[in-house]
This record gives C-alpha cells, structure tokens and sequence, in this order.
C-alpha cells in the first residue's frame, strides 16, 4: 500500500470517529401521538416531531410539537338557573400541544428507557358553541373560554436502535391547568436519528 492509500484511509476512519461521537450529541424524531382528553373523554390522534440535543452523557434536552386532528363528541349544554339539560350538541375538538424540558437516559447502548419532565403548552381547537346565549353554559365551558393553556408531562419509555436510527416509544400524563390540573393519558410512538 502506497502512503497515499493509508493518508486516505486514515482520513476516512477519523471521519468516521467524528461522525459517531456527533451522532449521540443530537437526535430527531417524527410521532404518532395519542391524546385522551378526559374533559371530553375523546381519544385524539396525530402527529408530531422532536429534537433533542444532548447537554451531558446522561441528559438530553428535548422540545416537541404535537397536532391532534378533530374528532367529534357530544358536548352538553346545561340551562344556568335551572341546572337542567338544555340541548346536547356534535361539536369537534383538536388538540395542539408544545413541551420542553429534560429527558433522563444512558447515553451508550442499543436499548435505553428513560424518564423525562417537560413543561409547555397545550391548545384545544374546539368548533363554534351551538348555543351562544348567556342563560345556557357548556359542560367543557373552561376549555371554551380558555382554549391555552400551561401544561407539565411527566413520562418515560424507551429507544432502541441501530446505529443511528431508532425507534421510541413512550407514555405520559399531560397535565394541563385550567381550572385546577386535568391529566391526561398520552403515548407516542415513532422513529429518530441521532446526528
């Protein structure tokens, strides 16, 4: 081998090292979300991305946006002075929420579970009050007229990959506050790569 050969073999194997310890300092992902609001006790659906970069060995710093298409439930409309149903409406909601905080892992393996505590925000996309008269209130009014609200995600799960791509699963309780705390179940589920 000619010294050419091993100056072009030595340079591919240091780019080599410098592209494996630069995959573990970031990672990104896309998600299948589930969201069971239990405000309306509906089960939403949608998608969402991550990115996550890694501040110590065992620490990752995360920020992730999730959507929740529509769905439909059966929203109650209570008569204020007499406490009594008044109508009963379809109406959709869609559910968009936004976390940020740390993500608690091992840094070196094939398969890691973790734990992570995220704050944020959630934001509910709720379709027009069929009935807007002031002696009738809705029986999801606090969403209504809040519709922003703050959010903490206390979760953990698990990645396992292959080099630098991965898979993820995780599982959570996104606690939003509107009028007092709601939890609420929430699981993601989707692929990553670190780089």
């Amino acid at each position: 081998m000619g010294k050419a050969t091993l100056t072009l073999m030595a340079l591919l194997f240091c780019l080599t090292v410098a592209q494996a310890r630069a995959q573990s300092r970031m990672e990104a992902g896309l998600l299948l979300d589930y969201l069971n609001v239990s405000q309306t006790q509906t089960p939403n659906f949608g998608l969402g991305a991550r990115f996550g970069y890694r501040v110590h060995s065992h620490v990752m710093l995360e920020g992730e946006l999730a959507y929740d298409y529509g769905v439909n439930f059966n929203e109650l409309y209570v008569n204020v002075a007499s406490g009594k149903v008044a109508a009963i409406g379809r109406t959709s909601i869609g559910v968009t929420d936004g976390l940020f905080g740390p993500m608690l892992e091992p840094a070196h393996r094939h398969f890691r579970p973790f734990v992570t505590l995220k704050g944020g925000f959630i934001d509910f996309r709720l379709s027009p009050s069929l009935l807007p008269y002031s002696s009738v209130a809705s029986s999801v009014f606090g969403i209504r007229s809040s519709t922003l609200n703050a959010a903490l995600y206390p979760g953990g799960g698990a990645e396992a990959s292959l080099g630098p791509v991965g898979l993820r699963l995780e599982f959570g309780d996104l606690v939003y506050f509107n009028n007092g705390g709601h939890n609420n179940l929430r699981i993601t589920f989707g692929p990553l790569i670190r780089f």
